[in-house]
C-alpha cells in the first residue's frame, strides 16, 4: 500500500496552510483556496489514521526503536479511525512485549480487543500475544482458555494457524510432561514402600 513518510506528510501540511495564509493575506481567499483544501486534507489524515501503517512495517522490519519512535507521533490515539484506533494499540502492546514489559502489554492488547477489529485473523492475533503473556506469567488455565477461543475463531492466514498449532501443542506437550512428572512421583512412592517391606525381616516366634 502506497504511503507518504509521516515527516513529508508534516512538511505538506506545513507549506500549504502556510502558504495559503500568506496567499489569502496578499491575494485573496480564493486564491488560496487550493492550498488550504490540500493541507486540511493531509491534516484529517494524519489525526485520523495516525502513524500505524509505517508503524507496522518498521516492527516487521525489527526497527524497534525507530517503530517506538513512529507510534508515539500519533496526536490522539482516541480520534483515529476505529481499526486503526485498535491497530495503535496492538503495535504498542507488541512494542511493549519487545520490551519485557509484559503488564504494559497486557494492558494495552486488551484495550484493543475492546475495539472492533476488522476480522477474526486481527482477533487472533491479540489473542495469541495475550496468551503468550498468560504462559509467561504462568498462569495456564488462563492460556488454555484463549487457546479454545483461538480454536473458534475462522482464521484465513496460513502464518497464524500455524502459529495458533504450534502453541497449543506446546501447551499439550507440557500438560502431558506435568501428567508424567506426578505418575512418576506416584511411582517413586510405591517403589520406596516396596522396598522398605522388603527390607524387614520376620520376627522369630
Amino acid at each position: 500500500m502506497f504511503t507518504i513518510n509521516i515527516y513529508v506528510k508534516f512538511a505538506i501540511i506545513a507549506l500549504c496552510l502556510g502558504g495559503g495564509l500568506i496567499l489569502a493575506f496578499i491575494y485573496s481567499f480564493w486564491y488560496a483556496l487550493p492550498f488550504f483544501l490540500i493541507g486540511l486534507g493531509f491534516l484529517a489524515s494524519y489525526l485520523l489514521l495516525g502513524t500505524v501503517q509505517s508503524t507496522a512495517q518498521l516492527v516487521q522490519e525489527m526497527k524497534f526503536d525507530e517503530a517506538e519512535q513512529r507510534i508515539n507521533l500519533t496526536y490522539k490515539p482516541e480520534w483515529l479511525y476505529k481499526t486503526n484506533r485498535a491497530f495503535y494499540y496492538i503495535m504498542k502492546g507488541t512494542l511493549a512485549m519487545n520490551r519485557k514489559d509484559n503488564n504494559a502489554a497486557e494492558e494495552y492488547l486488551k484495550i484493543a480487543q475492546t475495539i472492533e477489529l476488522p476480522t477474526d485473523d486481527e482477533r487472533a492475533m491479540v489473542e495469541l500475544q495475550l496468551a503468550n503473556i498468560d504462559v509467561q506469567k504462568q498462569k495456564w488455565n488462563s492460556a488454555k482458555n484463549r487457546v479454545s477461543t483461538l480454536k473458534k475463531l475462522k482464521v484465513s492466514q496460513p502464518q497464524v494457524k500455524a502459529q495458533i498449532k504450534q502453541f497449543d501443542d506446546a501447551l499439550a506437550q507440557r500438560g502431558q510432561m506435568k501428567h508424567m512428572n506426578q505418575g512418576g512421583g506416584k511411582n517413586r512412592s510405591m517403589m520406596r514402600g516396596m522396598g522398605k517391606s522388603k527390607r524387614r525381616r520376620p520376627k522369630m516366634r
